[in-house]
């Protein structure tokens, strides 16, 4: 099975070819480093005690916890941070600096595995959430490498197209020494694909692991000052294309009633920043961008882009409501919990597949609205817009909802103990 797998994915060479030459186009950061897709790298790197794969933003949001747990733990590690996105890129670098090295991991053809893994040399391979490669899997087990899937999410959609290959996803994930997964319902999901429930173990979500650095606030505090302190200021944040419209109108709306408020909106993609500038000019709204803002924002701005990356936990703080994309088109949503843990009211709509769980916990505890169309957003944020008490209760339930159900990376450190052993030496309890 997996020579037919591989015999499609280089069918489909030419069109992964095509499309990382047009997102290039659209975002040059696509284009550098481009030989690391294939496995060629331009230093030597390796080799590495672990080596962390994260695909993109929400991803290096989990293995970031885990990463600095595992540096304290171990203080003389060396770890590989790999992603395969430029703005995950941009997230290792903004949570973990110089101490964690980064690359791109190439794609899964058996020729450029080879050369990352010769490359890297990793002693202990952990992949974050649904990441399931099976070159990577197979050669890591070729080579004595134990591989663990770690803060694993399987919905039933990716369930259900598992499922379909068993044989061939059967073969996969048994060469898989560890599964970490976030609730009992990805245990059996995956103990059906296994055949077995050996080498499971729950840990919760390490999303939930927020550790705010006290910097944050302060800077959030400086932002809103410059927005001004007395309007209301409303975060649309992690949006795509099809949602800023939306928002624009839904704000349009809510500001003939009040007209100090102001929508700070922060596209997920940095390279549709000047397209939603031109937006928010179509639609004669006076505008200022984070990148070229100095000082305080005059009162007849209406719309703020926050053009910038990683500064949306910042622009959540200082906001009164956060709605967070990728909900309202059909994308799966985005994590809520940060805007949570900040004791914001959280706005999202029906597309939460990719965070279902944490949706429906944040429905349940009150800490999260969810609307279904333009006309319920624009009810839900006036309601938060005129209601003050409303605002902070749902706050509240945010920053507890976050706070009791925290302890997933302890229990991901106990299931990752057993492939640890070797790396006693010089130990931090």
């Amino acid at each position: 099975m997996r020579l037919i797998y591989n015999i499609v994915i280089a069918l489909f060479l030419p069109v992964v070819m095509t499309r990382l030459v047009y997102r290039g186009f659209r975002n040059r950061s696509y284009l550098s480093r481009i030989g690391e897709r294939f496995g060629r790298y331009s230093c030597e790197s390796g080799p590495y005690d672990v080596w962390i794969h994260a695909v993109s933003v929400g991803e290096v949001n989990a293995a970031g916890p885990l990463a600095r747990a595992l540096t304290r733990r171990y203080p003389g590690l060396r770890i590989l941070l790999t992603t395969m996105t430029p703005t995950g890129a941009d997230q290792a670098r903004i949570a973990m600096g110089a101490r964690i090295d980064h690359l791109y991991l190439p794609y899964d053809y058996p020729f450029a595995v080879r050369r990352f893994l010769d490359h890297v040399s990793p002693r202990l391979a952990i992949m974050m959430e649904t990441e399931i490669w099976p070159n990577f899997i197979a050669h890591c087990n070729k080579r004595g490498i134990p591989l663990v899937v770690a803060n694993l999410r399987l919905s039933q959609r990716s369930y259900a197209k598992y499922a379909r290959l068993l044989p061939f996803t059967r073969s996969v994930f048994r060469r898989i020494k560890c599964f970490a997964v976030q609730s009992a319902r990805d245990r059996d999901r995956v103990a059906r694909l296994l055949g077995n429930d050996d080498n499971l173990s729950v840990t919760g979500n390490i999303k939930f692991e927020i550790n705010l650095p006290a910097s944050l606030r302060e800077v959030a505090q400086v932002v809103r000052r410059e927005w001004g302190n007395e309007r209301t200021i409303w975060v649309a944040g992690s949006t795509h294309e099809g949602e800023e419209e939306i928002a624009i109108d839904v704000f349009k709306s809510i500001r003939e009633d009040h007209p100090t408020l102001l929508l700070v909106l922060v596209p997920r993609h940095p390279e549709r920043f000047d397209a939603v500038c031109r937006l928010v000019q179509k639609n004669r709204l006076k505008l200022a961008r984070r990148s070229t803002q100095s000082g305080p924002v005059d009162d007849d701005v209406a719309v703020f882009v926050g053009d910038t990356m990683g500064e949306l936990p910042v622009f959540f703080a200082a906001s009164d409501i956060a709605f967070v994309g990728g909900s309202l088109v059909e994308t799966g949503g985005h994590n809520i919990l940060e805007a949570c843990a900040l004791g914001k009211p959280v706005v999202f709509g029906p597309h939460m597949f990719n965070f279902l769980e944490i949706s429906q916990m944040a429905l349940e505890q009150g800490a999260g609205i969810q609307v279904q169309d333009e006309a319920e957003l624009e009810d839900v944020v006036r309601n938060l817009v005129e209601d003050a008490n409303l605002r902070y209760s749902c706050g509240q339930n945010g920053i507890h909802l976050v706070e009791n159900n925290q302890g997933a990376l302890k229990r991901t450190l106990d299931a990752l103990a057993p492939f640890l052993t070797d790396f006693d030496k010089g130990r931090i309890d």
